[in-house]
């Protein structure tokens, strides 16, 4: 009996190891989204001629990526454009456009990320600091809300790349937005970055300021969110160039974020990273969406950076088409767009 017993006792102690691997293995079907940038919306000062300073992307461009497999759209574009004074209405124009790209992503069954691209400025002025208050801020987003409210395929990304302000700054200024437009009844799903360009690899650095412990903070009360960080391959993990030494820091940092969100119980979204078309970049590519692939019962999904019709081909990151020829990331890409993923119900991205 004794022998029986410590038998039984082993089976046990293997049974609890390997439960929960199997509980996440079972739940690692892959990412809902599998998406790209597609900027041009962005560029230029605030203001501007449309189609001469900046551009929206065109459906040839955005049916080049849903047939190559994409099924979501990060859309930048600028928070001055759309409400040239603080606290006022939006500009109607630019509206009807950011509508009208937003139902030509719909035709071709994307999800659309809304991204103002403003890193947490506004004129050159940090959000916090008057006259860019949090409340200046949430009313932006009160109105944009309320103008895709309850859009299942518009997610609500609150701000690209936040840097130069602390983690508990911006913890209030996101939260203040997220009250705004959950008051008009907007039940979308909503992406929250961190501060420091809301690095992977920086995301639990910074002490009692560092965004792995302050963006535990998010108040919602839809409970309808989750976190979006970025991630680049060259050296100093900021996409300014065309090496990528930075590979296995790169996928280091995914299983790191996997292992953060396991442990909080959220979801994330790479909403931005990038390679060069060398051969070594392409497999430090590879190897990022295999580890996002394995772990997406915590992955929502990625948006590469970047493409967009005036993107040009000395662009190393770019995989906008040039003369019909596809980049060479983009095998990598549409492989990933390409495999398992969670049914339709499962990758639902608003709350009941």
């Amino acid at each position: 009996m004794r022998a029986s017993s410590s038998k039984w006792r082993r089976l046990l102690t293997i049974a609890a190891i390997l439960l929960p691997l199997q509980a996440h293995a079972a739940g690692a079907a892959g990412p809902c989204l599998r998406g790209i940038n597609l900027s041009g919306a962005e560029f230029g000062e605030p203001g501007g001629t449309v189609f001469k300073d900046y551009a929206y992307p065109s459906e040839e461009t955005i049916a080049y990526f849903q047939k190559k497999g994409m099924n979501t759209v990060r859309l930048p574009f600028q928070w001055e454009r759309l409400q040239p004074e603080l606290g006022q209405s939006l500009k109607e124009d630019e509206l009807q456009r950011l509508k009208d790209t937003v139902a030509l992503l719909r035709k071709h069954k994307m999800t659309i990320i809304l991204d103002p691209h403003n890193y947490a400025y506004y004129k050159k002025v940090q959000i916090g600091t008057a006259p860019v208050t949090t409340l200046a801020f949430a009313d932006f987003w009160t109105r944009l809300a309320a103008e895709f409210s309850d859009q299942p395929d518009v997610v609500f990304g609150l701000m690209n790349e936040p840097h130069d302000i602390s983690a508990k700054k911006w913890l209030e200024a996101a939260n203040t937005a997220i009250r705004g437009i959950r008051a008009v009844g907007a039940n979308n799903y909503i992406l929250v970055p961190g501060t420091r360009w809301t690095g992977a690899h920086s995301w639990q650095s910074g002490d009692d300021d560092a965004n792995g412990t302050v963006m535990l903070g998010i108040k919602d009360a839809r409970k309808n969110f989750g976190y979006e960080v970025h991630q680049y391959f060259d050296s100093d993990s900021s996409g300014t160039k065309d090496e990528c030494s930075g590979n296995d820091k790169a996928k280091q940092a995914i299983l790191d974020m996997s292992d953060w969100a396991r442990k909080n119980d959220t979801k994330l979204l790479l909403g931005e990273f990038g390679v060069s078309q060398a051969p070594e970049c392409v497999a430090g590519l590879k190897d990022v969406l295999g580890a996002m692939q394995d772990n997406g019962d915590v992955w929502l999904g990625w948006t590469y950076w970047v493409a967009g019709d005036w993107w040009p081909e000395t662009e190393p990151l770019n995989v906008q088409p040039h003369d019909g020829k596809d980049r060479k990331q983009l095998a990598a890409l549409q492989a990933a767009a390409k495999a398992p993923a969670p049914d339709k119900a499962a990758c639902r991205l608003m709350a009941e």
